[in-house]
């Protein structure tokens, strides 16, 4: 970040800022707001590019909680997880669900890494019309360790795949 005003990569201003995702998808927002709220689902599509998930523990209500992990391919040995050597795991837990329209999680990495901790909120809205649905993903209070780009690039790839989950 340049001498333009930017905030300090990692300074307290650029952490309360968060990053926004968004597709739209030929399903009704029923369908989709079931996609990010069934366990099987979520491990299939909630994934970014080169990677697998795994939902250990799920209770999709209000005050429910759920724990997953990402796993890095082994074979891209430059990537580090933030919870173990290929592998981020994370904990969530539902603040807000109204069906059809909106999911609000706090979620935390399951870290020892100072730069990786701290309760990050990601809203799901969906908005449906003539036959489609967008889905956006916001996610506030990044951890100063996450680069807001890498955030962005893996809600897209995960979007991308949600896409493609729900329209076969």
């Amino acid at each position: 970040m340049g001498g333009t005003g930017d905030p300090v990569p990692g300074g307290a201003s650029e952490r309360a800022r968060g990053t926004t995702g968004s597709v739209r998808v030929r399903a009704t927002a029923a369908a989709a707001f079931r996609a990010c709220t069934d366990p099987v689902a979520l491990a299939t599509w909630r994934v970014p590019d080169a990677m697998t998930g795994e939902v250990h523990e799920f209770d999709a209500r209000v005050g429910g909680r759920y724990r997953m992990s990402l796993t890095y391919s082994t074979a891209d040995h430059e990537v580090a997880g933030k919870s173990s050597r290929h592998t981020d795991t994370f904990t969530g837990t539902f603040v807000e669900l109204v069906p059809g329209e909106r999911i609000v999680e706090v979620v935390e990495f399951e870290t020892d890494d100072p730069t990786l901790t701290g309760p990050m909120t990601v809203t799901t809205t969906f908005v449906e019309h003539d036959g489609t649905t967008v889905v956006t993903v916001h996610h506030d209070h990044l951890p100063a360790g996450i680069r807001r780009e890498d955030d962005e690039l893996g809600t897209r790839q995960s979007l991308a795949t949600l896409r493609t989950y729900l329209e076969g």
